[in-house]
């Protein structure tokens, strides 16, 4: 008598459960093991209107993964354990960008665990599926600001350049200018960096949506970043004219910013209307080709998903622990005392009143010397564990700020500087302000180390977090008068450094902790 075996047709069905649980906690980890970094980002994308899109980067991922779900439900799922690996080295990244509190760092780090995450979980035929919905993720982050001055140089060129071409004279300086009916600036709301990053993200979601083929992708991306470039040009010659050519009544006010988004609208529509003479998403992409219909793939094996999930939250998670281990572990910090230099160059009667667009310091000290006739001021802002979003090293820490109706920054370049036997690398600023004209040399002390670079100084920051567990650093500035000719100003500066600078740096040093 033969025996029937029954099968429970409710074990399937649980095995997928089970999946799709391990899969949703190991994708949903990083977000809970990084909340303060996602936060952050949100944080920016609240705060800040050119990264407002980053609100709809993550829906529009995962609705170009819903729509690929028919073709995912036939590839099962393999965890590749290589993904670790970079896993592990985001996490190393993320670790020292909160170390040296380099917040585009922590925050690529943390946005690029979440496609590695599901790489290493699903496996990479299932990533390779889902490579641009992936990838996607990565506009997320709120990245540009580092773009702002180059595209106010560029457009105040473009500008400058078009109305001297068009028959208009003007009077340039810096990044403001003047012509015959008024007075403009080219400020960050005219850098165009808004309308870089939405067309780059609308181009390149644009070209993987309409074309197939990677040249035509590749092709409409790189127009999606030049047009937009010579566009906010154009906008704002247009807008220069527009107030000129009525005598300074119209595109004066707020609605210059209208006019800029009107025809900002009006290139990505042509931009995008060309595009598609040549699209290809009306014929049938290649890996969607008629097919006989392919059943879901089983469930992986717990033995295999169970190790590989652990393995990946642990690869996810010890970053942030050990960071926690360090803060706690580090000492407290002592108060900052910056006592008067005691400098070779007679103390002066004040010049100026000007103070940087720096947040407020631990301690800071200024003087003012006389130095062969020559006023010479010092200023030096020292930071050690300052509150939470104070940073001495930023890219909105400026001499001035940007629409600083007192003080504006004319030039800045980087100068090497001989100082009695050493040589000192700064950045030379030339400002304008009430009363005249100011040069200044500024730098980074870290570490007992000088850097001009802003790079350079977040890994000197970092080194001494490792080596040292202690982030102190100052900004130190050494400014002068000058007329039309800066020469003598910095005739005077090197001379007050060249018997001073080790007074100062013997001020700075006083404060750093017994090694």
């Amino acid at each position: 008598m033969e025996q029937g075996i029954t099968l429970n047709p409710a074990r399937p069905a649980q095995s997928y459960l089970l999946q799709s649980l391990l899969i949703g906690a190991v994708l949903l980890f990083p977000f809970l093991a990084y909340f303060e970094t996602a936060a952050s980002i949100v944080n920016i994308w609240d705060s800040s209107g050119t990264f407002a899109h980053g609100y709809v980067i993550l829906p529009i991922s995962l609705w170009l993964i819903w729509g690929r779900r028919d073709a995912l439900r036939a590839m099962p799922v393999q965890p590749w354990w290589p993904a670790l690996v970079l896993l592990a080295g985001c996490g190393a990244a993320w670790l020292l960008g909160e170390m040296g509190e380099v917040q585009i760092v922590r925050h690529y780090a943390f946005v690029a665990m979440l496609p590695l995450s599901a790489l290493a979980i699903l496996g990479m035929p299932i990533a390779r599926s889902l490579a641009f919905p992936l990838a996607f993720m990565l506009f997320a982050v709120p990245f540009g600001d580092v773009f702002i001055e180059p595209l106010i140089g560029m457009t105040a060129n473009f500008t400058v350049d078009a109305l001297i071409a068009t028959g208009i004279p003007v009077f340039r300086e810096g990044n403001n200018f003047s012509i015959p009916t008024g007075n403009w600036s080219v400020v960050e709301a005219c850098s165009g960096v808004r309308y870089l990053i939405s067309s780059v993200t609308l181009g390149c979601l644009y070209a993987y949506l309409t074309y197939r083929t990677t040249w035509r992708r590749a092709l409409f991306i790189a127009a999606s970043i030049i047009v937009p470039i010579f566009a906010n040009g154009a906008r704002a010659y247009l807008i220069v004219m527009i107030g000129h050519l009525s005598g300074m009544t119209l595109a004066v006010g707020f609605d210059h910013l209208i006019y800029g988004w009107v025809f900002f609208g009006f290139v990505m529509f042509l931009l995008f209307w060309i595009g598609a003479i040549w699209r290809e998403d009306t014929a049938p992409a290649a890996d969607a080709a008629a097919a006989p219909a392919v059943p879901d793939a089983p469930p992986a094996p717990l033995n295999k998903l169970l190790p590989a999930a652990l393995a990946i939250v642990a690869c996810v998670g010890i970053w942030p622990a050990y960071h926690y281990y360090l803060e706690k572990t580090e000492p407290a910090a002592a108060p900052v005392v910056l006592t008067e230099v005691a400098t070779r160059a007679p103390r002066g009667p004040a010049f100026v009143d000007w103070t940087p667009a720096f947040p407020t310091a631990s301690a800071e000290l200024q003087q003012f010397h006389a130095q062969d006739g020559v006023g010479v001021g010092v200023k030096l802002l020292y930071y050690r564990k300052p509150p939470k979003g104070t940073k001495l090293i930023t890219t909105t820490n400026r001499l001035s700020p940007v629409e600083d109706p007192v003080w504006r920054t004319i030039t800045t370049v980087v100068r090497d500087e001989a100082i009695g036997e050493r040589g000192l690398r700064l950045r030379e600023s030339s400002m304008s302000g009430p009363g005249g004209k100011m040069l200044v040399w500024h730098w980074y002390w870290i570490d007992g180390s000088t850097t001009s670079n802003d790079y350079v100084g977040k890994l000197l920051q970092i080194r001494q977090k490792l080596l040292h567990a202690s982030d102190d650093g100052a900004a130190v500035m050494i400014f002068a008068p000058y007329d039309e000719n800066p020469e003598p100003a910095r005739v005077a500066m090197r001379a007050f450094l060249k018997g001073d600078l080790a007074a100062i740096e013997a001020a700075l040093a006083a404060n750093t902790r017994p090694r």
